[in-house]
């Protein structure tokens, strides 16, 4: 089934308007610099539903679910409450029909209700992570993250980690720089790990006053270097101790594991984008070799680097 093309939102009495909002902006509309055709979305749902204050009206009904490729399940308003098996039955047979499946926030209830996250880990709003565990005690809840990417089966935290899921579905179907311009268009980051923390330890203080603030730019226009952490430390003065507490506390993340998902994201660009070579691109990007290029972009990817470019500078959307 090709995942690039329906993609049907599952609503009903109950959604969190929120998550169903940031979904259609993301799916419903396709930046005005690409070519080619976007994602066909579509509402489903058993007539006229109440999300929050709005009043929808679905394109479909609910079995229409089984014929999308790719199915999201907004947040669920009321946790304590089982969702309607009706919701439940259609999500459960759009997987068995092959579908991606993925919920936002408390959108994870239905899943696991469907027994779609039965042996998988998964997440949800750290709110309530605890209650998805104690009634769903197959599911391994993990409450640290932003999202999870099963394959066929996809969760994310609240609110804005489901900004993050949606253009993690972008970056799976378009590419990398697609995915980053709709970031753009909706002047959010391009890119968060779903391993990344839900929530920071500390506030994080006006960007002028950070103390990382410098130090994040000035990397990112120096990928191409062999960067470590002295570097980054001298560049923000401070201990490299010092200065990891900072990462984790603003990024969720070490500072040399940042400096790897960065690298890569940027060989992911350079892939789609430009027609240099492997070992190019691993000099630009600060990798160093292709070698080690193909290892860590495997490894994080999922595929190699020739294989990555071969499917996304193919793409009609391209």
């Amino acid at each position: 089934m090709d995942t690039a093309g329906t993609i049907a939102l599952a609503v009903t009495d109950g959604m969190l308007p929120f998550e169903l909002s940031l979904a259609c902006e993301v799916f419903g509309s396709a930046p005005a610099t690409l070519p080619g055709p976007w994602y066909d979305l579509t509402l489903c749902g058993p007539g006229p539903v109440r999300a929050g204050r709005f009043l929808l009206h679905p394109d479909h009904g609910l079995d229409r679910l089984a014929r999308a490729a790719t199915v999201i399940v907004p947040g669920w308003a009321d946790v304590d409450v089982d969702p309607p098996a009706e919701l439940v039955d259609a999500v459960r047979a759009a997987h068995a029909a092959g579908a991606r499946v993925a919920s936002l926030c408390t959108g994870a209830f239905v899943l696991a209700a469907a027994g779609l996250l039965d042996g998988r880990r998964a997440t949800t709003h750290w709110a309530h992570t605890d209650a998805l565990a104690a009634r769903h005690p197959r599911v391994r809840v993990d409450p640290d993250v932003l999202y999870v990417d099963g394959g066929s089966v996809l969760t994310s935290a609240g609110k804005a980690a489901a900004l993050d899921l949606c253009l993690h579905l972008v970056r799976l179907d378009r590419g990398s720089a697609v995915a980053n311009t709709v970031a753009r268009r909706l002047v959010v980051p391009p890119h968060r790990d779903g391993g990344q923390a839900q929530f920071v330890t500390t506030p994080v203080p006006a960007p002028d006053h950070h103390p990382l603030a410098d130090v994040l730019p000035w990397a990112l226009a120096r990928l191409d270097q062999p960067l470590t952490v002295e570097d980054l430390a001298r560049r923000a003065r401070m201990s490299s101790r010092h200065l990891g507490r900072h990462f984790r506390a603003a990024t969720g993340t070490t500072p040399l594991q940042w400096l790897l998902t960065q690298r890569i994201r940027r060989a992911q660009e350079l892939l789609e984008t430009t027609g240099g070579t492997i070992d190019t691109i691993a000099t630009a990007t600060g990798l160093g070799t292709a070698t080690t290029l193909r290892r860590h972009f495997t490894r994080s990817v999922g595929v190699p680097p020739d294989t990555y470019r071969r499917t996304f500078r193919s793409r009609p959307t391209r």
